[in-house]
């Protein structure tokens, strides 16, 4: 948008109140499409951070109790329909945790996606991050070294996440195979 364009937006009475009954629909709903569309709308249009912050703590919590569920039935998450959504907040929440120097916290939130996950291209990725977060890098170095500044994937789905590194993939996961193998043992009691 324009900034032309956010002013309008940010002044338009009718816009601002289409918002509002939206962001009541979707907290009573606990919609985690509905949320995205508010809480994307309010970073984009840089509205109350309050509010903000209000709607991603309502993500989480509905995130967790959808993820502890799936784990519960044994359902694998897909990127081709609302699961993304789960995917997502997962992964932001993995992200916010490594940025403020919880690489466990974030490792546990990284294992757990690529067991929830059926996107291939995606769990590697996730599995790349987990042994970043093993090995306790810092994040804003390993992204500095490692992650490759324009992403390759332009499926729509792949935006949220970052999948493409400075280095192969593949034999990156095989050289770390036994970290990984160690920390899924690790790790496993956090499916039950």
């Amino acid at each position: 948008m324009e900034p032309k364009e956010l002013h309008e937006a940010r002044t338009n009475p009718e816009f601002l109140e289409c918002l509002e009954d939206l962001e009541s629909k979707a907290l009573e709903s606990k919609s985690l499409s509905g949320l995205y569309q508010v809480l994307d709308s309010l970073l984009v249009l840089d509205l109350d951070e309050e509010r903000i912050h209000t709607i991603y703590q309502e993500i989480l919590k509905a995130a967790f109790d959808g993820i502890e569920n799936r784990l519960k039935e044994d359902k694998k998450l897909s990127l081709d329909n609302d699961d993304i959504f789960y995917i997502r907040s997962f992964y932001e929440h993995a992200i916010e945790k490594w940025s403020m120097n919880n690489a466990k916290g974030a490792k546990e939130l990284f294992f757990i996606l690529t067991q929830i996950c059926e996107d291939e291209l995606l769990v590697e990725a996730l599995n790349v991050h987990l042994i970043a977060c093993s090995q306790d890098s810092d994040m804003d170095h390993f992204y500095e070294e490692n992650v490759l500044e324009e992403q390759s994937h332009s499926e729509d789905k792949y935006g949220y996440f970052i999948l493409d590194f400075k280095f192969d993939k593949k034999e990156y996961l095989t050289q770390h195979v036994d970290l990984l193998q160690k920390e899924f043992e690790e790790l496993s009691h956090l499916l039950n």
